[in-house]
């Protein structure tokens, strides 16, 4: 055999060998917990023969405690390239079977460079984790490379989508790069996410918890928000990301893919004029609404578990990719709280960063009063939607629906945070607040004076009557040009596809700045 044969054999041989990660029988265990390893996922992720593999030889540099005789190539980490539907994307796979996946200088070089070059070619970048943390052997190197990657994912942010995959244990240091980046999407019973273990909780504070009960998918999906898509199953999360990717741009400078649809923009739905219920104060459900407006009654949701009083999520609207934002009357009546705030001035800001414009629907009472969310800081997390809604230039359509009242009204959308089009429905009340509050503070004294209380509650409801008929609708807004049209409610998608289609071209920029000072 020639000295050429030999070499490419040697080649055949290690690519072989890289693939393996660290042998069988780590990827037997691997199965054995219900998990794929780094190239199963990967394989499920890309289109078929897609996939480029960058760095396969890279082996670590350490030589600590015996880890000069532990060497694998890729050194647990496999990056590259591929495409999903057509489309670049670059990726990261971290192999739990090379040293539990964690993390090491030359791991975080690799992962750097494929972050570097989805920024440079205008790319989303898609990081699946599956780690132990921190490769404690290589000391402050390791932690310098976790350093390096945070950067690159704030950097990034903005320039190209960044999605985390936490398809195993991610802890420690490590949780860093999936909360700085645009979604996170977790599976259940097989993934968690904490800063510090059981074990350190445990010994620090005395409380005993399970890993799933620390940081577990549903945990953080339904009540630190850190998760955004909790999957029942890895292939069901690698799924999710694939149907995210149809919503997004690959990068801020391009628009969101052209879907091709067959419903109609004109299409009318006669349900819409009777779902607002005669009482204001019975709910009805906002995912019927949005099922009617969206292509095909397609949406799929943000941050579905938790903060539910306001529901964030993309659709389509005539085939053009549009971000959602709409109160949920049937969860605390759609009122703004901290969590709900948090959750969607974070879905405003990605949108605005990536082209996609905002429809938001309307139908909310108020923030939450008391003292819990006082204490927690409403005032400055109402701000933050405030702030995105205000600072936003993609185009943003908002529909009224019933209650828009006092702050919070303000803070959906409202024309004077440069709202595009504005519209209401003929059940709209647009006002300080509603009338019960409103004449308890005009006429208390003057109702209160009343001695017979059959003629003080018949005088209340007067007052409440006046106060309605003046204030409680659509058209006193309208009289001042704050809502652009009061709308049936059949006609909502083909009038906010409309709107949509006049504002394709919109240019709107901002003063000049170094950058904001949102109010975190």
């Amino acid at each position: 055999m020639s000295i050429q044969k030999d070499k490419i054999k040697e080649l055949v041989e290690r690519r072989a060998s890289a693939r393996m990660g660290g042998g069988q029988k780590r990827i037997d265990a691997q199965h054995a917990k219900g998990k794929f390893t780094a190239r199963e996922r990967l394989a499920m992720l890309l289109d078929e023969g897609s996939f480029e593999e960058f760095d396969m030889f890279v082996q670590h540099r350490c030589t600590n405690f015996g880890m000069d005789k532990t060497v694998f190539d890729g050194d647990g980490v496999v990056t590259g390239m591929g495409t999903i539907e057509g489309r670049l994307v670059y990726v990261y796979a971290q192999d739990f079977t090379v040293t539990g996946g964690s993390m090491s200088e030359t791991m975080a070089l690799k992962i750097s460079k494929v972050m570097d070059m989805a920024v440079r070619n205008g790319a989303p970048v898609i990081g699946l984790n599956d780690s132990g943390g921190a490769r404690i052997q290589e000391g402050i190197c390791s932690l310098a490379g976790f350093g390096e990657i945070f950067e690159r994912n704030i950097l990034a942010s903005g320039v190209v989508p960044q999605i985390s995959g936490i398809f195993g244990p991610c802890a420690g240091g490590a949780v860093y790069s999936p909360a700085l980046t645009d979604f996170t999407v977790m599976v259940k019973d097989t993934s968690y996410m904490f800063l510090t273990g059981p074990g350190v909780v445990k010994t620090v504070t005395g409380e005993s918890v399970t890993q799933e009960e620390l940081g577990g998918a549903s945990v953080h999906a339904a009540k630190s928000g850190v998760a955004h898509f909790a999957a029942d199953s890895e292939e069901q999360g690698l799924q999710t990301i694939k149907d995210l990717l149809v919503f997004l741009p690959s990068n801020n400078r391009e628009e969101a893919p052209f879907v091709e649809t067959a419903d109609p923009a004109g299409r009318v739905d006669d349900a819409l004029n009777d779902i607002i219920p005669d009482n204001p104060n019975k709910a009805y459900d906002m995912y019927q609404v949005i099922g009617s407006i969206a292509d095909d009654g397609r949406f799929l949701e943000v941050h579905k578990s938790w903060a539910k009083n306001i529901i964030t999520g993309f659709a389509h609207m005539n085939g053009r990719s549009v971000g959602i934002v709409a109160n949920q009357p049937k969860i605390l009546a759609g009122v703004l709280d901290i969590n709900a705030s948090r959750k969607a001035a974070r879905f405003v800001r990605f949108c605005d960063a990536f082209n996609i414009p905002l429809v938001t629907l309307v139908d909310v009472p108020g923030f939450l009063c008391g003292t819990q969310q006082e204490y927690g800081g409403i005032i400055t997390h109402g701000a933050k939607l405030l702030y995105a809604y205000g600072e936003a230039t993609v185009p943003k359509v908002t529909v009224t629906l019933r209650k828009s009242y006092g702050g919070a009204h303000i803070t959906m959308s409202c024309k004077q945070l440069r709202g595009d089009i504005n519209y209401a429905w003929p059940s709209a009340n647009i006002a300080v607040m509603g009338a019960e509050g409103a004449v308890e503070i005009l006429y208390s004294k003057e109702i209160n004076a009343i001695e017979d209380p059959e003629a003080r509650a018949k005088a209340a409801e007067e007052k409440k009557k006046e106060y309605n008929d003046l204030f409680c609708n659509p058209y006193n807004a309208a009289s001042y040009g704050y809502i652009d049209d009061v709308i049936e409610p059949r006609n909502t998608r083909f009038r906010v596809i409309r709107a949509l289609e006049q504002l394709a071209g919109k240019k709107q920029s901002n003063p000049w700045k170094k950058h904001d000072n949102l109010p975190l």
